[in-house]
């Protein structure tokens, strides 16, 4: 292997010149640790590179769990069916499997994912796949290998083939010495459970990535998500998706977190559409590599009083589960901007009458409130405000939004 042995000899020659101020030619070498990964930045992987006036090639890990299928749906709108690939280690049901590309991938065998961003061309990546809080603290190592190791793999592919990378974070990154209303991007975060942990190796090995090897990474840290499409996936809010479910198939709901704990959520088209936006800005606009997002705040409660109002029926009752209800106190309140909670009330409204409209349960209930949609008009795509170096919108801390085109 000539080839190995020039790079070798090269970067041997590097490490033993002195440590002076004179010039030293840079050998253009990507080492990722010591291991068979190693490569020539320069070097030839079968990809191509996209003019901005192409569509991308999207590789969704994960896919079939909370998100991937409607972010799947989202960018196939946007970018073409067959540019859009939707992966997982799980069958995926037919409409999904007929709906546009699908792919075996896990992400725990390198070689395996690897083939599959060579021999797609693939361009972006977004990386879905891993063991959220309850389950995660249910089995450490599983979620340790799939949270850490499988983002490994992820990041060192991704940085080998030039790829925009988009890995969610969650409001979970956060812990008790955390400061909380609002939350800024950067403070102290100290997590107590492996997906908190997990998350934030992930923003950090992200970050240095982008800092050491160019890598295009962009992440959001995602409050609980709402849906009436998809199953809840294991984490901490998983109630809150729970709750419409068991309100269609038996009318009855058992809640395991206590009726007054509070927690930052976010209707899931918001969510997908917020995803896209940071995937599309432009490099040269992004201050950091990860930013909150905010939308509502509302607790198990209250959410079960609003959605009782159009299915009087529904029994509600509370169990307690002790290992989620400590995981949500850790998370309690987390980027709720203060200025924006008599917007978040009415949002909290309309997306529990959109999430019964999308479950047939209440068919005309939004057309005969007349409620915005909020996926056109709500506030929950109000990034952080330091997310671009030009603010997404005019914010004012000072004076409270009124009713008003909300």
């Amino acid at each position: 292997m000539p080839i190995v042995r020039n790079v070798s000899r090269a970067v041997s020659q590097l490490l033993q010149s002195p440590a002076c101020g004179c010039g030293v030619s840079i050998v253009p070498v990507r080492c990722i640790g010591i291991s068979p990964r190693q490569v020539a930045s320069d070097a030839s992987f079968h990809s191509v590179s996209f003019s901005e006036s192409d569509h991308p090639r999207v590789l969704i890990t994960g896919g079939l769990g909370q998100l991937g299928v409607g972010l799947a749906k989202l960018l196939r709108k946007r970018f073409g069916k067959n540019n859009v690939i939707l992966s997982d280690i799980r069958k995926p049901a037919d409409h999904v499997f007929y709906s546009g590309p699908f792919i075996y991938s896990d992400i725990l065998d390198y070689k395996n994912l690897r083939e599959i961003v060579v021999n797609n061309r693939i361009t972006w990546l977004f990386h879905y796949s891993a063991l959220l809080s309850a389950v995660g603290e249910a089995n450490v190592p599983l979620a340790r290998a799939v949270n850490i190791t499988g983002l490994h793999n992820v990041l060192d592919i991704a940085a080998e083939h030039n790829l925009r990378l988009f890995v969610p974070s969650t409001i979970g990154a956060f812990g008790p010495t955390s400061p909380r209303d609002p939350t800024p991007d950067l403070c102290i975060q100290r997590p107590r459970t492996i997906y908190g942990v997990s998350k934030v190796h992930a923003e950090l090995m992200g970050e240095y990535y982008h800092y050491r090897y160019g890598l295009d990474f962009r992440c959001l840290r995602y409050p609980g998500i709402i849906s009436a499409d998809s199953q809840p996936g294991g984490g901490t809010t998983d109630y809150a998706v729970q709750i419409f479910h068991d309100a269609i198939k038996t009318g009855k709901f058992e809640c395991n977190l206590k009726p007054d704990t509070r927690l930052p959520m976010m209707y899931i088209d918001d969510c997908l559409k917020a995803t896209l936006e940071v995937m599309e800005a432009p490099a040269e606009a992004l201050s950091m590599r990860t930013y909150n997002i905010s939308a509502m705040s509302f607790t198990p409660e209250e959410l079960a009083q609003e959605v009782q109002k159009h299915v009087p029926e529904l029994q509600v009752t509370y169990n307690v589960d002790t290992v989620r209800q400590a995981i949500a106190v850790l998370k309690t309140c987390f980027i709720m901007f203060t200025f924006l909670k008599k917007a978040s009330l009415k949002m909290f409204t309309t997306v529990v009458a959109l999430v019964l409209f999308k479950c047939n349960i209440w068919p005309n209930g939004p057309a005969k409130l007349g409620l915005f949609i909020p996926s056109k008009n709500s506030l929950t795509l109000v990034l952080s405000s330091s997310m671009l170096k030009q603010e997404c919108l005019p914010l004012n801390c000072d004076t409270d939004p009124s009713d008003e085109g909300l």
